[in-house]
């Protein structure tokens, strides 16, 4: 990172890169993006503070803490899709996928490889577009469905070539190598091979190690021992000149290299190169390389012909790999628990938010529900109508009656607004907005018909039998009215403001009836069926 970013645009920019490097230094780059986070946090822009907080994620999982990455990465979802972010949606999809690749779990690997494709659309970064579909290919071929695997890695082959991306053709290449050679298709890896190599001479690129490695492999497979030798050594060295590996690179490529040398019959090289890896397993906590630096070891030392060695080193390879089972279930439990832990979070979160947007007494949406949504509604709906209800004389209720008879009464009123609304406007809400007081708001519905409706409430309001409730004491409401067309601002202050001076005339006019219209120049539709009056 050169220097501190300021400038919001600059420090975008530095995270795109950042976000779409193919090989990396995990720890070096999880160092850049809690700088970048710090820095967007100065800024105070929450979507450079998600997008740094997501590198920070897929490091972590790269470094081996994946419940570390598991514990980041739903709140960062939660964040994207709240703010309909489709590229920062896919983007913690494929971290998903990898989550559970690292815990065995193929079939959530593919589920979040697939939508990580879907979210991607024209705002997607080219990198995006060919890595995100070859990281669906390979999925597949964890998931065992190898034909759906070569269909993909074949359509981002072509994409690729299309953008003019031949370094990242070269990574669809060798990834397709690899799974081909994981699946035991050595014939089929070895053809991807020919072709990447093919490419990267063609347009003048260096493989990078983790390429030659592959192909290392495939061609110890094909028994070339000295061409995987070469390739191997090749590979080490361009990872020491090189800028961007993940912790394990190096300890892999030399227990690879080991293999090679143990073939060409040159164990004191390969003995070298194992203890190499052996080296760096031990200093970074590499298990699951060890394992397999242990089983290499039993078969170098079978080699020379040191059977008792190599029964020795065998054992310490069984319970190695016993200790390494048991430390993955054990790191599959806790990323499993910090999903579940998160998972939990949310919904308590969710809970607590519905809550807080709910009356207590009712039921019905409060103040906040409706300061949240209102503004949402007016600036989507063509037509909205919304109405202020009042109960008349409730003080007599709570005074005569009792207040707990006065909140038995709001709570059956709650209840027939909410009734009544759904009959006629479904996509509507009702909200207690304090005391006796409650709106309504009928996207859609406008006009006339908006008043028609609203004296039905009225009316069912007022018809309802309360007798056995109030003893006698009628229920009757009064409704200010006001719609978009009624206002030269469309903001919730100036709706409000409408239907609440209409509910003033309404008052005054005689209570339990419904007033609608603009009322600047006095003139406003009043709607009261006089049978039904109380």
């Amino acid at each position: 990172m050169q220097g501190r970013l300021t400038d919001a645009d600059q420090l975008s920019a530095a995270l795109t890169e950042l976000e779409d490097q193919y090989v990396w230094a995990a720890d070096s780059s999880y160092d850049t993006a809690t700088a970048y986070e710090r820095q967007a946090r100065a800024l105070g822009d929450e979507r450079l503070i998600t997008r740094a907080r997501l590198c920070q994620a897929n490091m972590l999982m790269r470094m081996g803490d994946v419940a570390g990455a598991a514990r980041q990465i739903w709140a960062l979802h939660r964040w994207a899709a709240d703010h309909d972010d489709r590229v920062l949606q896919a983007r913690t999809h494929l971290v998903w996928s990898n989550i559970h690749r690292h815990l065995g779990d193929a079939a959530q690997c593919l589920e979040h490889a697939v939508l990580a494709v879907e979210l991607l659309d024209e705002s997607a970064t080219a990198y995006m577009h060919v890595w995100h579909r070859t990281k669906l290919a390979d999925a597949l071929g964890l998931a065992g469905s190898m034909d759906a695997a070569r269909a993909r890695y074949e359509q981002t082959e072509v994409l690729a070539a299309e953008l003019g991306e031949p370094k990242l053709l070269l990574g669809v290449l060798n990834n397709y190598a690899y799974t081909e050679h994981a699946a035991g298709e050595h014939e089929r890896a070895q053809a991807v091979t020919n072709q990447l190599q093919l490419i990267a001479l063609e347009h003048g690129l260096e493989l990078d190690p983790a390429g030659l490695d592959t192909i290392g492999a495939i061609e110890i497979e094909n028994g070339n021992y000295s061409e995987a030798e070469q390739l191997l050594l090749e590979a080490v060295r361009r990872h020491e000149l090189g800028k961007y590996e993940d912790a394990d690179a190096l300890a892999e490529y030399k227990l690879t290299l080991a293999r090679a040398q143990r073939f060409l019959g040159v164990t004191d090289r390969a003995q070298d190169s194992l203890d190499r890896s052996r080296e760096l397993c031990v200093s970074r906590g590499l298990g699951d390389v060890l394992v397999r630096v242990h089983q290499e070891q039993a078969e170098l030392h079978a080699a020379r012909g040191d059977f008792a060695e190599a029964f020795a080193v065998h054992k310490i390879f069984f319970a190695a790999h016993h200790a390494l089972h048991s430390s993955q279930r054990e790191a599959q439990a806790r990323t499993r628990q910090a999903m579940f832990e998160t998972t939990e979070a949310r919904q308590e979160a969710e809970r607590f938010r519905e809550q807080a947007r709910r009356d207590p007494l009712t039921g019905l949406r409060n103040r906040r529900y409706l300061d949240e949504q209102l503004p949402e509604m007016i600036e989507q709906c063509i037509g909205l109508t919304v109405a202020i209800v009042d109960l008349d004389h409730f003080k007599r209720v709570n005074d005569q009656l009792s207040h707990n008879i006065g909140d038995q009464v709001l709570i059956q009123v709650a209840k027939i607004l909410e009734t009544e609304l759904a009959a006629v406007s479904p996509d509507g809400f009702v909200a207690r907005m304090g005391g006796e007081e409650f709106l309504l708001a009928l996207p859609g519905i406008t006009g006339p018909a908006a008043g028609t409706h609203l004296d039905g409430i009225r009316v069912a309001i007022s018809s309802y039998d309360w007798s056995e409730l109030t003893h006698g004491m009628p229920i009757t409401v009064s409704i200010g009215v006001a719609g978009l067309t009624d206002t030269n601002t469309a903001s919730q202050a100036a709706l409000l403001s409408i239907a609440d001076r209409n509910l003033y005339v309404a008052k005054h006019a005689g209570r339990d009836r419904v007033v609608a219209g603009k009322h600047l120049d006095g003139r406003h539709r009043s709607y009261r069926n006089s049978a039904n009056a109380a």
